[in-house]
């Protein structure tokens, strides 16, 4: 494998790339067995996000399109990887769009975080609202099971909705009091309960309870399951984080990489084989995870919790 400073200069001698940084924790304080060294760049011509990996070295691609509008906040609260952004350390930045984008970060003040931070909230209910909703509305298939509303297949869709919302509105919500960027990295959990769970104790109690983990004994389970799955690069990096005791980390990676990915064999749950069933619900936790709408009522607890800050 190259080091990334290798490649590091290539990518700068190539006039396309207006800007390099690295992110994430790799020759970090908090590198561990699984970093990755990372390289994220804007380039000219490209005209889409892409991810890629050379020589052992991922590389984050952007259009340089991008380095202008996110200067932007409007425009970078919208679209950016601002948790990347924010803690980039930039190698390469000619035209000083990126030491700009790292200024505005930083400098935002209260009242625009606040704000940020409601419109986060308003997503967020609107989102549970149309979950509420569909739930009992026979937009999936399946039946019922007696005492409870909505089929198999809606009320594990309830669940999946409620961790996104939680994930990707509630979280970066909570973390705007602090002024800090939520990571996605695979050590997640760990990071929430390190960095918020002091002062917001009821908000990652209701993060842990949607994702019910259960400690080394249920990673060894759901890293079991993975098998024909298709899950190979997820199950790569749970292993990763399992061999160095974030047991946790592999549980939420492997719970959300299979939703996304098996999303469809969720809508059609009642037609898959007892195999398949067998292995979804343990990478989803179907057994010890709150679903239809307790898990709703719980991503409501927490959204509330975010918005008085407990």
């Amino acid at each position: 494998m190259l080091e990334p400073d290798k490649i590091a200069e290539r990518l700068i001698a190539d006039r396309k790339v207006r800007a390099l940084a690295l992110v994430g924790s790799h020759d970090t304080p908090e590198q561990w067995q699984g970093s990755v060294p990372t390289l994220l760049t804007f380039e000219r011509g490209l005209l889409s996000a892409q991810t890629e990996t050379r020589a052992g070295i991922r590389l984050e691609r952007q259009p340089f399109e991008k380095l202008e509008r996110w200067r932007d906040w409007d425009a970078a609260q919208q679209e950016a990887p601002l948790a990347l952004l924010a803690t980039a350390r930039v190698l390469y930045d000619p035209t000083g769009n990126f030491g700009r984008i790292q200024r505005m970060l930083l400098g935002l003040g209260p009242e625009r975080l606040a704000l940020y931070r409601q419109e986060l909230l308003t997503q967020a209910q609107t989102q549970l609202d149309e979950a509420k909703t569909l739930l009992g509305s026979g937009h999936a298939g399946g039946r019922s099971s007696a005492g409870q509303r909505g089929s198999v297949p809606e009320q594990l869709l309830a669940l999946v909705t409620a961790r996104e919302v939680a994930l990707g509105l509630l979280y970066p919500a909570l973390l705007s009091l602090l002024h800090l960027w939520p990571d996605s990295g695979v050590r997640l959990p760990h990071a929430w309960r390190a960095v918020a769970g002091l002062q917001f104790p009821k908000s990652v109690y209701s993060l842990e309870r949607l994702y019910a983990f259960g400690g080394l004994e249920e990673a060894r389970r759901c890293l079991l399951a993975t098998r024909g799955l298709g899950l190979v690069e997820q199950e790569r990096r749970a292993r990763a984080a399992f061999a160095v005791g974030y047991y946790d980390g592999a549980v939420r990676l492997l719970r959300d990489e299979a939703a996304s990915r098996h999303r469809a064999d969720l809508e059609r749950w009642t037609l898959l084989s007892p195999a398949r069933q067998n292995k979804l619900a343990q990478l989803i936790g179907l057994e010890r995870s709150p679903i239809g709408p307790t898990a709703l009522d719980i991503a409501q607890e927490l959204l509330e919790d975010v918005r008085e800050g407990r």
